[in-house]
This record gives C-alpha cells, structure tokens and sequence, in this order.
C-alpha cells in the first residue's frame, strides 16, 4: 500500500476527529478481544461499558454514533453478546424510537408558534431567576403529561431558534437571508463576547429545563416508559401512581425547584448567565419585524400550529394512542392544513431526530451486552438479599447508580422483574413490594440526572445540533448537573428513608 493510500485511510477514518481520539479507539478495539479471551467477558462487557461512555463525553470531538457504533460491532463478533439480543432490545423500546422519528419531526412543524410563544416570555420576563425557575417548572409540568423527549424536542427548537436569530444579525445579515450559525467566522467583533454570553444563557435555560423534565417526569405513569412498566406489573392506576410516588415525588421536585432559583441568584456550577442588554435588543427587534411583517396567511400558520399543540396535549396527557403515532398525527395535521408539501420540506423535518434514533440503536446493544452477561446481577442479589427499610433504602441508590451508566429503562425493567417474582414466590408481601416498586421507580428517574447515559432527554440534548452550537459538552453537562444531582438524590434517599 502506497504512502498516499495509507495516508488517505487514516484522514478518512472518523474524518475530522482529533488524531489520538483516533488512535484511543483504534486502541479499544484492540484491547477488547484480548480482555474477553484473557479476563472473560463479564470484565470486557464491563470495560466496553467505560469506553462507550468515553464516545458520548467526546460527542464534540466526533459524533458517538461511529465510534460507539464500531464497539457495538466488536462486541457481536467477540461474543459479548448477539445480534438477535440486540434486535430484542431494539423492538422492546420499539415505542421511543417511534417516539423520536414522527414526534420530533411534529415539534418541528409547529416552531414558528414556540417560538413566537417562548419570545414573549424571554422578553417580557426580565429577572433571569424568575425565567431560569420558569423553564424547570414548565418542564416539569409538560413532562409530566406528555413525554421528556418531547418537551426536549420543544425547548432545543426554541433555543435553536433564539441562537439563529442573534447568530444571522450578529454576522451582519438580514433576518431573511440564509446563512449557516454553525461557523462563527463572520461574527463581528463587536458581537462575539455577547454571543458568548448568549451561549452560556442558553446553556442555563436548557439545563434547567432538560433537569425539569426528570423534575416531572417521574411524578406519573405517562411521565417516563419505565413508569408504566412499573405501574403494570404493580396494577396500580393513573391517581394510584401518583399517590403513592407523592412522598417521594414532590419533596424532591420542591429541592429541584428551589435548587435552581439557588443556582442563578448564586451564579454557581456555571449558572447565572444574563441576557445582554445589546442581545435582548436584537432579538426585541425581530419580534417587532415578525409582528409588522406577518401576514394573514403567516397568522394562519400559528392559529394551527396552537390548535395542533393544544390537540397534541390532550393526546399525549389521555393517551389515546402511543406517542410516536400521535407525532405523526400531528405531521399529517401542521403540514396538510399549513401548505407544506414538498417532499424535501417534509424531509428536513427528519435530519434532527434520525441521527440520534440511530446512536440510541447503538445504546440498546451496548444494554444487550449488560443484559447477556449479567454485569448488574451481583448487584441485584445483594440488594434483594438485604431486609426491612435497608432493602427499600438500597434499592433506590442501587437503582440510581446504575441508572447513571445505563439505560434507566433498563435497569427498570431488570429489577422490577426481579421484585415482581419475589412477590410471587411468597419472599416479599404485597406491601413490600409496592414499596419496593416506588424505590426503584424514583431511583431510576431521580439520581440519573447526573450523566447523559442515563436519561434519554439528556443524551438527546448532547447529541442534537444545538449542543456544539452552545458549547454544551459531555463534561460541562455533568458539572452542571452536579448540583442537581446531589440536592434531589439526596432528598430524595430521605424522603424514601422517612416518608414512605
């Protein structure tokens, strides 16, 4: 092989990506097999696990579909698991890939409205804690009755869209004129420290936002996919599960809160970003021109868009089909009566979601592996060996420690199953076991906030276009996160202790 030809595979592999990013996962993928045949594969499934979740915090250096997507390979084809698990995994979580296919493209179809909506509420509010607070509670109540993925889709098109307008005019464009707010280099030197601050604005609002959505998320039975597993093997109805999440629930959702009021009037962990004055100017400026320039046809387009959002909540909130068709109910909808139908127009709508429903693909294989080789096994049997309020107190850091390394859907299911045939071989009493069920279904949605890994939302947050354009990483996530992290698993460890 040629020196050029050689030199031209090693720039093509993983394209732009640093070259010892390179070199680290070339290196992986030499070392896996040689752990297996030497350690086994319960230490090689275990390491494999580390070195995915080294792809997602480099998501900004490559994409983690590649080079996770190359471990998930290897790991078929050293035994690690099988590609008959994987596709398991993949047609059981069927629902959310559903989900973020149609849904994220329906939230697409209706950002004119968002935005116009969240435009008056980021300028009519002017204290940054009362906005910060806003977004968490909102977040909060929307993912209650609808799905956290969703709500994220909602928050990440608005701030998208507040970032591309003070992008275009901070690079000396008209508000129509096309132009590309990934690359920086037309920015005028004037504007760039304000659109730095912009950026770390935004990465508060989001923050707040995405950690609001595990905030409501596990307070009900639609709230997040494990909770109505949880709630089917329990036979526990919509005001039941409520009920009984509540003394866990709503002390912890309280701390949430008034952590992030704490967190902007302290400026702490990278929080308290404000608006600039010049900023908000700008984007005052172009809700003036939307409103001078809107048309009765423009108007039309937001009448529907409202009507169709109003429709998608009451959808999602009495459930009346799974979420994923319900999305694309609303694509038939916002398109048919808006005049949307170029095929290409329709298409763009998908180029947001279907990268990350293909990583989250990749995610259920590396499940399959934790799944195959019981990597959580000796920590389920030490747990449900343990007695009294011990049990029930374990099962929630257990639940939460793993649920920060993997799927929470997961870890859900693994020990709710375990439970569920404890209580049917007589080990636990009914009682038990629906105390047991509130542990793991708060402990699987409260303390994985903490990475990425752990909450669907939040890994859909990296990985979206708006992250690299706001410089959210995969370490400044986890930092900000902290915070909440230690506040609302804290309070809520307690609040299992004391109140349940």
């Amino acid at each position: 092989m040629s020196q050029t030809l050689r030199s031209a595979f090693t720039v093509n592999f993983l394209g732009h990506s640093p070259d010892w990013f390179k070199l680290t996962i070339l290196g992986f993928l030499l070392l896996n097999p040689v752990i297996a045949y030497s350690l086994g594969t319960f230490v090689a499934g275990w390491v494999l696990i580390a070195e995915f979740i080294f792809c997602l915090a480099m998501a900004l250096n490559c994409y983690p579909l590649q080079p996770g997507g190359l471990l998930a390979i290897e790991a078929v084809v050293i035994g690690l698991t099988s590609s008959e698990s994987i596709y398991h995994e993949t047609v059981r979580n069927f629902p959310v890939i559903l989900l973020l296919m149609f849904m994220v493209a329906g939230i697409y179809f209706m950002k004119e409205m968002l935005l116009f909506a969240f435009t008056k509420i980021l300028l009519g509010v002017r204290s940054k804690p009362l906005l910060s607070f806003l977004f968490c509670a909102v977040a909060a109540l929307l993912s209650a009755f609808l799905d956290a993925l969703t709500v994220t889709a909602v928050v990440i098109t608005v701030a998208e869209g507040f970032y591309g307008v003070y992008h275009k005019v901070a690079s000396g464009y008209d508000y129509d004129h096309d132009h590309d707010h990934s690359a920086d280099d037309e920015v005028k030197e004037l504007h760039r420290e304000d659109l730095n601050q912009f950026r770390a604005f935004l990465r508060n609002l989001m923050m707040h936002a995405a950690v609001g959505t595990a905030l409501g998320g596990v307070t009900t039975l639609v709230g997040e996919p494990q909770n109505l597993l949880i709630a089917k093997e329990a036979g526990w109805t919509f005001a039941e599960f409520f009920v009984r999440m509540a003394p866990v629930t709503m002390p912890v959702l309280a701390i949430g809160l008034l952590t992030c009021v704490v967190l902007e009037l302290m400026g702490w962990f990278g929080y308290g970003a404000e608006l600039r004055p010049a900023v908000r100017e700008i984007l005052s400026d172009y809700d003036r021109f939307e409103t001078s320039q809107r048309t009765q046809r423009q108007t039309a387009v937001l009448i529907v868009q409202a009507l169709c959002a109003v429709l998608l909540v009451a959808a999602l909130g009495l459930h009346i089909a799974e979420v994923g068709i319900i999305g694309l109910m609303i694509i038939v909808l916002t398109t048919a009566f808006n005049g949307v139908t170029e095929e290409h127009r329709i298409g763009h709508a998908f180029e947001e979601a279907l990268p990350f429903t293909a990583l989250l693909v990749v995610f259920f294989a590396i499940v399959a592996v934790i799944h195959d080789q019981h990597l959580f096994e000796p920590v389920t049997d030490y747990v449900l060996a343990l007695e009294g309020d011990a049990r029930t107190s374990m099962f929630y850091i257990a639940n939460g420690a793993l649920s920060m390394i993997s799927d929470n859907v997961f870890v859900a299911t693994v020990y709710i199953t375990e439970v569920k045939h404890a209580l049917l071989e007589g080990e636990i009493t009914m009682e038990q076991f629906n105390l047991l069920a509130v542990a793991i279904n708060t402990g699987t949605n409260i303390p994985s906030v903490a990475t990425p890994n752990g909450q669907a939302a939040f890994l859909f947050l990296l990985t979206s276009a708006l992250a690299p354009l706001i410089r959210l990483s995969y370490g400044r996530m986890v930092l900000m996160a902290l915070p909440y992290t230690v506040m609302m698993t804290a309070s809520g460890l307690l609040a299992v202790i004391y109140l349940l």
